[in-house]
């Protein structure tokens, strides 16, 4: 049998976690002890995934991370449940659109705006109000190498995960020194959402990286965890590239 470790007091909520990236952390931070409510759109599999997280620490809340009224119910149920939010992470994300961006639909930028960006602010306002601008805590921003470099034919996700780099330092300097905001810049991970930029050719993509391979939801999750913990007390307003070396290959040769 496996044994859980023990409680740790801590509670986060964790945006767009029924799978992916969102699971990983979530996985990571009930490792340690956290109680956890996750988010996500398909409620059959969120239950799915609160059931295999452990349905004794961690509660779920169907909903579109986009709509405010969805925000409020996932902070007031993560308080009912559990009395605290010290952990926020913003993982909701959408791009559902390829191709060059003469060609965007604008509504399609408007929607991955208020999906990638807009909702991460209201979660952030949420968690503020209920619980930590009195208490404190972390705030955690799912961004993206495609923040900070051109991303051909990713150009809306990645414009919007550059606003989401600027939101964090926003944050971070508005909610000091109660709450400390950070944000992850991922490279590819191999999930579901990403399957188009690997799919059928993984040992090409995967040579572009230094270490040679993509990367699993768990390197995310232990960022996470680092960005969440004691460990990390003195870092606010930063984003940290996980990517496995690859901008390493930027430099010129």
């Amino acid at each position: 049998m496996t044994t859980l470790p023990e409680l740790s007091g801590k509670v986060a909520l964790i945006t767009g976690a029924s799978r992916g990236i969102g699971y990983g952390i979530a996985e990571a931070l009930v490792a340690r002890g956290d109680r956890v409510c996750i988010t996500g759109r398909n409620e059959d599999a969120l239950k799915e995934a609160v059931e295999a997280l452990g349905s004794d620490r961690v509660i779920g809340v169907a909903g579109k991370a986009h709509e405010e009224a969805h925000q409020a119910i996932a902070v007031e149920r993560t308080m009912e449940a559990f009395g605290r939010v010290d952990h926020l992470v913003n993982n909701a994300g959408t791009n559902p659109v390829f191709g060059p961006i003469a060609e965007l639909d604008l509504n399609v930028a408007r929607k991955v705006f208020e999906t990638n960006v807009v909702s991460a602010l209201g979660f952030a306002q949420q968690t503020w109000r209920a619980w930590q601008s009195e208490n404190g805590g972390t705030i955690v921003n799912i961004a993206s190498v495609a923040g900070l470099a051109p991303s051909p034919f990713i150009g809306a996700y990645g414009i919007s995960k550059a606003a989401m780099i600027n939101l964090t330092v926003q944050l971070a300097h508005e909610f000091a020194p109660k709450v400390r905001v950070n944000a992850i810049a991922p490279g590819v991970v191999k999930t579901k959402f990403a399957a188009a930029l690997y799919e059928g050719r993984e040992a090409e993509a995967a040579a572009a990286y230094p270490l040679g391979r993509l990367g699993v939801p768990s390197d995310i999750g232990g960022a996470a965890a680092f960005l969440t913990s004691q460990q990390s007390d003195w870092v606010t307003g930063q984003t940290l590239v996980v990517d496995g070396g690859m901008f390493l290959n930027a430099g010129v040769e």
